[in-house]
């Protein structure tokens, strides 16, 4: 195999021109049967081979730096950098991330999770690459879904008062995770289908300069011809009036192609854009018919593409969807808005139900909270359905836009707490804690799949800034009798007993459920209580709990720092409480991927070490 001939960057450069076409096919053959097998981005990476291999053709890493936006289309770029062993683990606890990552190998220039980001990190490189006095290149690649974030644009405005080479490279495949949308997807479209112009550009200015005394001024002239004449003639035109050099559209597929135009990037002096256009899991029929299940594929047989393990219970984004197609049915001022995943946040049924009343701003999270805000004003009732970790990319709107304003904006935050094998850059852990910190929200968790059912209902009645999170995964089926009418602020105490009170949030209500079945075999008595309400605090029951428990304990799937727990310890060091408490909580870092059970035990989240933990500080009172 010409693969095997890869063990380290660079190497690739040793292979015969005639080798190449081969090494991508064995490429994809080994991505394809690797995430069949464990799961991971299939349809990103499959797209970009060609790219990839062109790219550590024309560059020389760690010297040269390439920057991957997001970075789940990275695998290619991991095993022509001599990491092919790592693929035994992709994604495992304690194994291979799906993404950059510094510490992993010198070859990754930035760690990666999020979008719109390279262009940024990677202007940055280069600043510090011309301070410094150094000659390496430096290459943003980032997708036409990922360009739609404002961040992106920041950045290349910024980039085109440059005035040393940077490469970008658009890899246009008219996705996200699910199909692009809005003006810049017209934009490219267009672009796509117009001949390339760089040897009009070139040939002609060549031509025209090496007239005497007149030519530069013609050249000079001919650049200031009215934007609709030169948009007409040439594609790119709207990079080049931001002062990037366009080159493209190019066949992304087409290594020699790809290699001669790196060729001529890196002669550019200043910022210079290469649009590059891929096919989304290319090389797998699957994964072209479907890029959108398989952007991240479980594991899957590879004759028919469908998954090896079937789900037979529902899943919260599920019940989230049902939820809104019926409430869509019920509430005419109900609208819902999504961030470029109709199809991750369970709104694709009401899109198709009411396409009217369904937004799709693009990979745009802080447009579209500020946008909820507006029609929340007008006096319809958005409902902005977006990933935990997404959400924090709007924090300043939440605040700022929403809550200032008191405005009746509900956010559906889903993978929230751990979600496993995506890693740090993925886990929602962190918005209890920067949802709490704002005046005028109200943040609620469900413990099943009927409460996520009733809270919806619940945010959509209320009046104000309201959250309501859930977890990724299987949605929980326990507690059915347990179905107390919801009431703002009040939690609902499922079993009541003495000595110990388990205040459980969300999904830790299960957890809990376990935690007391084995302190209630052990002879201990357990009250346990769904918490439901994480802002504002259920005070009253609070006050009841601490006057007739020995030990209070607070279980949440969240960071400790400004959390559930602490906002209890606060109420009872304010009441002057003397009961002891414990805070189970993640800790003070970032999560690293895995599997979610082996990271709960990993963190001390798990039933067995909670039940440890509340026995050895029940005994030493």
């Amino acid at each position: 195999m010409i693969l095997d001939k890869i063990q380290k960057e660079n190497d690739i450069k040793e292979l015969k021109k005639e080798e190449l076409p081969q090494l991508a096919e064995e490429i994809r053959t080994f991505l394809i049967e690797k995430i069949s097998e464990n799961g991971g981005h299939l349809g990103s990476n499959l797209g970009v081979v060609e790219l990839t291999m062109a790219l550590h053709l024309s560059f020389t890493l760690p010297q040269d730096k390439i920057i991957w936006d997001v970075g789940h289309q990275s695998y290619t770029h991991k095993l022509l950098t001599g990491r092919r062993e790592g693929f035994e683990t992709l994604r495992k606890y304690g194994g291979m991330s799906g993404f950059p990552k510094r510490k992993e190998s010198n070859c990754d220039a930035f760690d990666t999770g999020h979008s719109s980001t390279s262009i940024s990190a990677g202007l940055g490189y280069a600043m510090a690459r011309d301070l410094r006095g150094g000659d390496n290149y430096v290459v943003s690649v980032i997708g036409d879904g990922a360009l739609t974030g404002g961040m992106a644009w920041e950045a290349m405005n910024n980039a085109a008062r440059l005035d040393s080479n940077f490469i970008i490279v658009l890899n246009d495949n008219n996705m996200s995770i699910s199909e692009n949308v809005g003006g810049l997807s017209n934009y490219l479209n267009m672009v796509r289908t117009k001949e390339g112009y760089l040897n009009l550009k070139a040939g002609v200015e060549s031509t025209l300069l090496k007239i005497p005394v007149y030519g530069d001024q013609i050249v000079k002239r001919v650049r200031r011809t009215k934007n609709g004449l030169k948009q007409f003639l040439v594609p790119g035109m709207l990079f080049e009036e931001m002062g990037l050099t366009y080159l493209g559209p190019v066949d992304g597929h087409n290594i020699d192609l790809l290699v001669k135009t790196f060729r001529e990037a890196k002669n550019v002096k200043g910022a210079v854009l290469l649009h590059v256009c891929t096919q989304k899991g290319q090389g797998y029929e699957p994964a072209m018919r479907h890029p959108a299940r398989f952007h991240g594929a479980e594991p899957f047989v590879i004759e028919t593409g469908l998954p090896k393990k079937k789900r037979v219970k529902a899943n919260y984004t599920d019940v989230f969807s049902t939820v809104m197609r019926k409430m869509g049915d019920r509430e005419p001022d109900v609208v819902a808005i999504t961030a470029a995943m109709p199809d991750g946040t369970g709104l694709k049924r009401f899109r198709n139900m009411f396409p009217d009343r369904f937004f799709d701003v693009g990979i745009a999270e802080q447009h579209a909270v500020t946008f909820a805000a507006g029609l929340a004003a007008a006096g319809l009732k958005p409902v902005v359905a977006i990933y935990s970790s997404f959400l924090q990319r709007a924090y300043d709107q939440v605040l700022h836009d929403v809550c200032i304003q008191n405005l009746h904006v509900v956010f559906a935050i889903d993978r929230a707490g751990l979600v496993g094998s995506d890693g740090e850059t993925h886990q929602g852990i962190f918005d209890l804690s920067y949802l709490s910190s704002i005046p005028n929200m109200c943040v609620m968790a469900p413990k099943n799949k009927w409460e996520l059912s009733d809270m919806m209902k619940f945010a959509v009645a209320y009046d104000g800034p309201i959250a309501v999170r859930y977890p990724r995964g299987e949605a929980y089926d326990g507690l059915e009798r347990f179905r107390e009418p919801m009431e703002y602020g009040k939690s609902e105490v499922i079993y009541d007993e003495s000595e110990i009170a388990l205040l459980a949030v969300g999904s830790m209500v299960k957890t809990a459920v376990e935690v007391r079945e084995k302190l209630r075999v052990m002879g201990y008595g357990c009250t346990l209580v769904n918490a439901r309400f994480v802002k504002p605090l259920d005070e009253e029951l609070i006050r009841r709990l601490q006057a007739e428990h020995r030990l209070l304990v607070t279980m949440e799937e969240n960071v400790k720092r400004g959390g559930f727990g602490e906002a209890v310890l606060e109420y009872l060091n304010e009441i002057g409480s003397k009961v002891r408490s414990i805070n189970i909580s993640l800790p003070d870092d970032y999560v690293e991927h895995g599997n979610v059970e082996i990271l709960k035990a990993d963190a001390g989240i798990d039933a067995e070490t909670i039940v440890k933990r509340i026995v050895a500080e029940y005994i030493g009172l």
